[in-house]
């Protein structure tokens, strides 16, 4: 178990991997640009008080968002694996199928959960009967708190992190749903220990590519004042880098500038942002693919199962 555990660990750490991997990052960068692209519709349909288009847009931005989080994680699992990476283009149309599988997968678990938790509500309906109510309620208590805090764990570092990889590695909706239930049975602890490692990982990569913006940001907002020329106010700077525009600086009351140099400032920000944006959300996916290929590469049979 010690050397399972510590080659897990070794796995989690090798996430960093996952910024040499350029078609993911290519593929995760411009789907959440294309998402941020429908966002920025459906707000401009929101100001006109268009509500339909801006709930077409909307509902738009979170498919073509999840959809690319599935073809990444396609992309990062044959790194994790170690098959050759596939091309984008060619790991589209299997990314269709992934993200419709990992869409039923989650429906099932699901309706699973809501069947366990109106059989948690019938029992406590139960209490009112008089006479034994209050012992039922008392046996209850205990039973529903450790009910209702597993499952909180188990969609915390179970369902919503391994669901995807388990698609990604090829498995059917039958097979994912079956390692969910091997894991909550067997391994639940060390999936959560996995999984504030991956989350730890992520915490730092995010905390290094903030400093970088920050510094960076700092800096050209010292120097391109009297090295291009060109007069962009420093709050107008900083704010392209963490994804603000023009609008939202304006009712904020900072000072804009509306010229072109300005504009080229938020435009350039904005991809800076972005980049900052994919990069710990990289780490992230390709942490939870080597956290199931941790917990899946022991033989079940070996563990009496």
């Amino acid at each position: 178990m010690q050397k399972l555990s510590l080659h897990a660990l070794n796995r989690v750490f090798a996430s960093v991997e996952a910024v040499r991997n350029g078609p993911a990052l290519y593929a995760l960068l411009s789907s959440f640009c294309f998402a941020g692209l429908l966002l920025a519709m459906a707000e401009a349909a929101l100001a006109r008080s268009d509500g339909a288009w801006g709930l077409v847009w909307g509902v738009s931005a979170v498919l073509v968002a999840f959809y690319g989080v599935n073809l990444t994680g396609l992309l990062l699992m044959d790194q994790a694996l170690g098959r050759p990476i596939r091309d984008v283009q060619d790991a589209m149309p299997a990314a269709l199928g992934a993200a419709a599988r990992v869409l039923v997968n989650l429906l099932l678990l699901l309706l699973g959960a809501a069947l366990v938790l109106g059989l948690l509500l019938a029992a406590l309906w139960l209490v009112r009967l008089p006479g034994v109510g209050l012992y039922w309620f008392t046996l209850l208590v205990p039973a529903g708190v450790l009910l209702l805090g597993v499952a909180g764990l188990a969609v915390t570092v179970l369902v919503g992190p391994l669901t995807g990889p388990s698609i990604w590695a090829d498995q059917g909706v039958e097979n994912t749903l079956r390692m969910h239930g091997r894991l909550l049975r067997h391994r639940l602890l060390e999936a959560a220990v996995l999984m504030a490692g991956v989350l730890a990982l992520t915490a730092l990569v995010s905390a290094v590519v903030s400093f970088v913006v920050m510094a960076g940001g700092r800096s050209m907002a010292l120097i391109s004042p009297w090295a291009a020329g060109v007069q962009v106010p420093p709050q107008q700077f900083m704010a392209g880098l963490f994804g603000y525009g023009l609008r939202a600086l304006g009712s904020a009351g900072a000072p804009v500038t509306v010229t072109p140099a300005g504009q080229a400032a938020m435009v350039g920000g904005g991809a800076v942002f972005a980049l900052a944006l994919v990069l710990p959300a990289l780490i992230y996916l390709r942490g939870c693919c080597a956290v199931y290929l941790a917990l899946n590469e022991t033989p079940w049979d070996e563990q009496g199962v």
